[in-house]
């Protein structure tokens, strides 16, 4: 392992930043993991987890018991620095950067000479070089980069480096992606390009690929506002052959034959905090520019009202209907619920008090904080599909794909995901 690089403090435990942590405690890294929830970090330091991702279990508490991984509410000295804290769209859809200001005024104390800063949340363009403004306010005794800022310009005072390494993995393949898949490093100079591009390097199978911070930043805005296009296109044509009687499973299917078309799937909309958040940073950015990847994000809003109204149409029939309503989580076989579809759906559905709700959610043991105090209930699968006589499959967890048809045939049925056609 290069000198350069001994100890690590990542900046929020969540869904990228505890991966992050275990898969570098195990490279034989002291890392320091910093969250502001106090539960997080006991939870963490007694070897548990917080949350859910395959394999994840054993890899923190191999690394608590081994000593190279400890978590704390505050940073502290390290020789790299890595924020993974969240960046959410507040009403107006303009990037909440408040978390990311948040950690670099904590982390601005710690730094000194030759100290690599790395920001791994997904931003807006730009952002990489707030955080160099905010650090040039709060350290001025240190040399923070600038974009272009070449050798010659570097004056006899303790230097950092900076740069944007968006992460760009797979929730339910994790651990396996930040080791394989590329990684674009988006250095604020140059000098930040290789520094940040050798740590990579001591852990990343795939490809490490260097270029300036702000190509970095739109490089991860794109990859997903490219996905959210193409999934609008979907969502689009299944409300068109929904109008014209026409099933958009087999239309798709068949569109798909050929050889240079391949159509993404229809859903009930689309969550995460990647597709359903990122295209919304470019839109921010240049607002007269991007208007195909405006009314992508249109399209996919509105898909769970166009659900919502369906549910409604369909539970118009019954007397007193009861509703199972599958899946909470805004894709299949997680339990992540931010910015999901289905949490949407099942609020409405809950507040406008249509009927008995039952919710299955085979990824949770107890309802979201969004739906707390509604009229639900959180129930299993097989009671809730047999007392149902409306279910409305929201997510295609494997859990769901092994129903009975013989279970399902006297039940209304909408199928968001055509999993049962």
């Amino acid at each position: 392992m290069t000198p350069l690089f001994n100890k690590i403090c990542v900046v929020g435990l969540g869904y990228i930043g505890l991966p992050t942590a275990s898969l570098l405690a195990t490279k034989n890294y002291d890392v320091l993991g910093v969250d502001i929830n106090p539960q997080t970090v006991e939870t963490i330091n007694r070897g548990g987890i917080h949350l859910y991702e395959p394999e994840l279990d054993v890899l923190v508490r191999s690394a608590v018991g081994s000593g190279q991984l400890h978590a704390a509410v505050q940073p502290g000295p390290a020789d790299v620095f890595i924020v993974a804290v969240p960046t959410p769209f507040k009403d107006n859809h303009q990037a909440d950067l408040s978390y990311i200001k948040a950690a670099t005024t904590a982390i601005a104390p710690h730094l000194c000479d030759g100290n690599l800063l790395i920001l791994e949340s997904t931003s807006p363009v730009g952002t990489t070089e707030k955080m160099a403004r905010w650090l040039t306010e709060l350290r001025p005794d240190l040399i923070i980069p600038t974009r272009h800022m070449t050798p010659s310009s570097i004056l006899p005072r303790e230097q950092i480096y900076l740069a944007h390494c968006p992460e760009r993995v797979l929730p339910g393949k994790i651990l396996q992606e930040l080791v394989t898949n590329d990684r674009i490093i988006g250095g604020l100079d140059a000098s930040s390009a290789v520094r940040a591009s050798d740590f990579y390097n001591t852990f990343v199978a795939g490809e490490v690929l260097a270029t300036d911070s702000r190509t970095a930043e739109l490089c991860k805005l794109a990859e997903n506002s490219f996905r959210d296009v193409n999934i609008a296109f979907a969502n689009e044509l299944s409300i068109i052959c929904e109008r014209l009687d026409i099933d958009p499973w087999t239309l798709i299917d068949l569109a798909n034959r050929h050889p240079r078309v391949n159509i993404h799937r229809p859903g009930p909309g689309v969550g995460g905090h990647c597709i359903a958040v990122d295209p919304w940073f470019i839109v921010d950015s240049m607002p007269d520019q991007a208007r195909l990847i405006r009314a992508a994000r249109e399209v996919n809003e509105a898909k769970p009202l166009h659900v919502i109204t369906k549910v409604k149409e369909k539970a118009s029939r019954f007397k007193s209907p009861v509703i199972a309503c599958l899946g909470l989580s805004y894709k299949a076989n997680i339990d992540d619920l931010r910015e999901s579809p289905a949490v949407k759906i099942v609020r409405t559905l809950a507040q406008d008090g249509l009927g008995r709700l039952l919710v299955v959610e085979p990824h949770l043991k107890t309802l979201p904080e969004s739906l707390a105090g509604l009229n639900l209930e959180l129930t299993p699968l097989t009671p809730a599909v047999d007392a149902a006589d409306l279910v409305v499959l929201l997510v295609n967890h494997r859990a769901f794909r092994n129903i009975s048809p013989n279970t399902l045939k006297d039940k209304v049925i909408i199928d968001t995901h055509g999993m049962w056609r």
